[in-house]
């Protein structure tokens, strides 16, 4: 890194107004769903990357070729020429490291921020004089600042804004959305230093085409993050305060939301149950750092109160219409489709829907699972049921549709109906299928 940027870098000049083509060595750590592509897409512009990870079986598995995301594609990952490493020494020959390491919360429903402590640890202990270190982790307010940058300090000996650069830029990764990829999304990306700030924007413009948006503090990159997941679960919050208000009233949410949807400023956002990494955490994260200023932002935890209630909601709808379609629930099996925590990814973990099995069981139903993307060993042992292979739906009393891959809009209904006893119900907990088609072929059939 030449010593003419890092002198701008000190002073607080902007030394790039346009991105500028450049060969640099970038070291990503955690590659999970956020930090390998990341490292593909800076590889795919030429620059030397490094792949940092404390899993061994996961790089020697990147390092065969294979993609451990299931997100990429196998080819994508072998054609790479990626360093793949478990080896912390390799981060000393990087120019810019990239820490995308989960941020989950404790049991208390805190930030934990243990990963990106250990991560900075790992990093400041590696690295050199002049490296920038960005994080991308889902952090509050000021984490950056008082969490990352100390123990980087600590780490390294090296003094933050002289000896080597902070910046923030969040992840915005969308597992299983082809059209949301890195490129296509545009990226935040936060520092106090104005130098940085336009440095590390110049790096990320190389693999982003949406652009680059950038903010003057670390701290309005920080928020930005929350906010865009605590407006997404306020939302799906009301949605689904609407869905069991008109279910007791007996009216179809779906075809209210339908009716509302043709004023041209009502927005489109469906029931359901929110799982992830991110949606039911990234509140907490604001809540926290809120509350350390004295303010309870009440809303927020409602809302996830909302939302955390709707498994119950959706296994109550289950049992409900086993018993009106005449069903003992003791002696009574149910299909559940798609068991993933979102639409045609093969994560299972922080998935909503363990909660509606549990509550199935309680009640004496047999339930079993499929699910096109997840393991079925691991699945099963997560849930606690048998996962099939492939859909069989032999002396089924009812189907819930409680995750909607793409591949079920193909279901065969006619041929699940043939395999099922009289009277079967089909639960549409996302409103996937279409209602009329699926009564058609002999169901009683329920959304949420």
């Amino acid at each position: 890194m030449s010593s003419g940027l890092t002198d701008a870098r000190r002073r607080g000049e902007n030394r790039h107004a346009e991105p500028v083509a450049r060969t640099e060595t970038i070291c990503v750590v955690g590659l999970g769903y956020v930090g390998l592509p990341l490292a593909v897409h800076f590889d795919r512009v030429d620059q030397q990357v490094i792949g940092y990870d404390i899993d061994d079986e996961k790089v020697d598995t990147l390092a065969e070729g294979t993609d451990t995301t299931g997100d990429l594609g196998d080819s994508v990952v072998a054609d790479s020429d990626v360093e793949f490493t478990t080896d912390p020494a390799a981060i000393a020959d990087a120019d810019y490291v990239i820490v995308t390491v989960p941020t989950p919360v404790d049991e208390m429903e805190n930030p934990d921020l243990r990963f990106v402590e250990s991560a900075a640890e790992t990093v400041g202990a590696q690295m050199t004089s002049e490296t920038t270190v960005v994080l991308e982790s889902t952090v509050f307010p000021g984490a950056t600042r008082t969490v990352l940058t100390p123990a980087l300090e600590e780490a390294s000996g090296l003094t933050e804004g002289e000896e080597f650069f902070v910046a923030y830029s969040p992840e915005r990764a969308t597992p299983g959305d082809e059209e949301h990829g890195l490129r296509d999304v545009v990226k935040v990306v936060g520092a106090d230093n104005p130098a940085v700030l336009e440095d590390v924007a110049d790096l990320y413009e190389q693999v982003v085409d949406a652009g680059v948006h950038r903010t003057s503090s670390l701290e309005a990159a920080e928020a930005s993050k929350v906010v865009e997941n605590v407006q997404r679960d306020l939302n799906i919050a009301l949605m689904n305060e609407l869905a069991v208000a008109f279910d007791r009233i007996g009216i179809d949410t779906q075809e209210v939301l339908d009716a509302a949807g043709t004023k041209w400023n009502f927005h489109d956002y469906s029931p359901g149950l929110v799982g992830g990494h991110c949606i039911p955490v990234d509140p907490f994260y604001f809540a926290y750092r809120s509350k350390m200023e004295g303010y309870v932002p009440e809303l927020t935890l409602k809302a996830r109160d909302v939302n955390r209630r709707m498994p119950e909601h959706v296994s109550e709808l289950a049992l409900k219409t086993l018993n009106d379609c005449g069903n003992v629930l003791g002696e009574s099996r149910v299909v559940v489709l798609g068991l993933t925590y979102k639409p045609n990814v093969a994560d299972i973990r922080t998935s909503k829907v363990d909660g509606v099995i549990e509550t199935m069981q309680e009640y004496g139903v047999d339930v079993l699972g499929f699910d096109p993307h997840a393991d079925p060993e691991q699945t099963s042992q997560a849930f606690g049921i048998d996962v099939m292979d492939h859909p069989s739906f032999e002396n089924a009393d009812g189907i819930v549709l409680a995750t909607p891959h793409d591949v079920f809009d193909s279901l065969d209904l006619d041929d699940a109906r043939e395999e099922m006893n009289d009277d079967p119900f089909l639960l549409d907990v996302c409103g996937a299928l279409s209602a009329e088609e699926v009564v058609e072929h002999g169901f009683t059939y329920r959304r949420v």
